[in-house]
């Protein structure tokens, strides 16, 4: 607990001292569909139906955030959401620092990443909670519409034998600046 803790106050040192540069703010709505491998590629049922898709949706993804932002091209900010994993059938709450980097490679068009890092807390399943890391690769056009991959890991809690839960997801995301 004294972990998250330092985690959050860490985070918003760092965006009130990111702040004092230009005092820009930006939010961001991002939702995503993660997906997982499908086990049954090329099989036949007792159908006659044969397993055509490589991936198969995995559950829902919905987070918000804001923050600050120097020239569009690199912001600092604090997000948090709600995502539901079918196969590992539980529901996370991250919060997490996001920090993001989009240098423009278009007239009207930005590249960009995100890193996050920050807690997990699972919802329904007593009091888990792990680190929670996301990395995010997009591209976004000039309205702040956005299409991306993303790569989360909630580490310190699973209830399967490995003893995390990764998610690998495409979504739309939404940001104002």
């Amino acid at each position: 607990m004294n972990k998250a803790i330092i985690l959050l106050v860490l985070g918003f040192l760092s965006i009130k001292s990111f702040s004092q540069v230009k005092k820009e703010h930006y939010q961001q709505f991002d939702i995503s569909l993660p997906f997982r491998g499908n086990n049954t590629y090329g099989q036949i049922d007792n159908y006659g139906n044969r397993s055509d898709y490589w991936f198969l949706p995995n559950g829902l993804s919905l987070k918000y955030g804001v923050g600050v932002y120097q020239k569009k091209w690199l912001a600092l900010g604090m997000h948090s959401g709600i995502n539901w994993i079918l196969s590992d059938k539980i529901v996370t709450v991250p919060v997490f620092i996001n920090f993001r980097l989009s240098p423009k490679i278009g007239y009207e068009t930005r590249l960009y990443f995100q890193g996050g890092f920050g807690k997990s807390i699972v919802i329904g399943r007593g009091s888990l909670m792990g680190e929670y890391k996301k990395v995010s690769l997009g591209i976004e056009n000039s309205d702040g519409v956005s299409i991306f991959v993303e790569l989360e890991d909630h580490h310190g809690f699973s209830f399967g034998t490995n003893g995390k839960v990764v998610s690998f997801s495409l979504g739309l995301s939404l940001i104002t600046f």
